[in-house]
């Protein structure tokens, strides 16, 4: 059926649907985009694998990856995390492709600093046209890293291979995150534009019935406002002015908090109420962290 979806367990698995050798690790591959089958059917089936992905593809590729469709333009770097529907809206073409597809398994930076680190690298949860735009110069940088895994990948395996694919794992993705704040920097016009939107919707919706309705907006509202994923949205508002999602709509509350107190007879209860809290205490607790006053010390201390 249309709405179901393929789930891909291991990296094995995967070698065996496209028709591959049986992997000579079973927590890594990389495979050259020329070698993926070209089957029609797989065309609209969702499919959802429980590892990572990281793909480069140097020219045009039907493919859509959770919400959005995605051409890879040249030089493009996708992150993909476990449980990321991807599926394919075209089948590969006969002509020769460039590229390469990374698979690792959790299982294999699992009790590592880099597995402890992983949830740092937001760009896997980025949408598909959020993809990182490399450079000559940074693509050459990464090929290399990948070209040491696939070194590592045919040779025989010994008590230094998980070592050598995780440090090289951790090197693409700091040079990533490297290459993504040049991307903002470089993009910071149009960045711009997407800031003052955000604000303005935070504004907004801070005046609507649904603050008291449906509570403080998620990030996943707001992100979805500017059409954009929640963590770009939230790199790109700290690297434009220095808060991301949360701190921004904490900002805003403190200063509405603050008004309240200042200029109505509302109880704090009200107040957090009023302001989207479904329990005062909460409200209690983040006025305090940003402002170093309890709301009710707050209003005492300043009138």
């Amino acid at each position: 059926m249309a709405d179901e979806i393929f789930k891909i367990k291991t990296i094995t698995q995967l070698h065996e649907l496209i028709g591959s050798a049986k992997p000579k690790h079973p927590l890594i591959s990389v495979i050259d985009v020329d070698d993926l089958p070209q089957k029609p059917e797989f065309v609209g089936v969702k499919m959802s694998a429980d590892f990572y992905m990281i793909s480069m593809k140097e020219h045009d590729c039907g493919m859509q990856y959770g919400r959005n469709y995605y051409d890879f333009e040249e030089g493009a770097l996708i992150f993909t995390a476990p449980g990321q529907v991807i599926t394919a809206t075209e089948p590969t073409t006969e002509v020769k492709n460039e590229g390469w597809i990374l698979f690792f398994h959790p299982d294999l930076i699992r009790k590592t600093p880099l597995g402890e680190r992983i949830d740092d690298y937001s760009f896997f949860d980025y949408e598909s046209n959020e993809a990182l735009h490399l450079s000559d110069e940074e693509k050459q940088i990464i090929k290399a890293c990948v070209k040491n895994i696939e070194l590592e990948y045919n040779s025989n395996t010994d008590g230094h291979s998980q070592s050598l694919f995780v440090s090289n794992l951790e090197l693409i993705l700091n040079y990533s995150k490297r290459f993504y704040d040049r991307q903002f920097h470089t993009r910071t016009t149009k960045n711009k534009d997407v800031v003052s939107e955000f604000e303005h919707h935070l504004k907004d919706y801070f005046k609507s019935e649904d603050l008291t309705n449906l509570g403080q907006p998620s990030a996943s509202y707001l992100a979805n406002k500017v059409h954009l994923s929640p963590n770009y949205l939230s790199d790109l508002l700290k690297k434009e002015t220095g808060k991301n999602i949360k701190e921004h709509v904490n900002e805003v509350v403190v200063n509405k908090a603050k008004n309240m107190l200042l200029s109505t007879n509302k109880s704090v209860s009200e107040i957090a109420y009023d302001l989207g809290f479904n329990y005062p205490h909460y409200f209690s607790r983040m006025f305090k962290a940003q402002t170093g006053f309890t709301p009710a010390k707050y209003r005492e201390n300043i009138n």
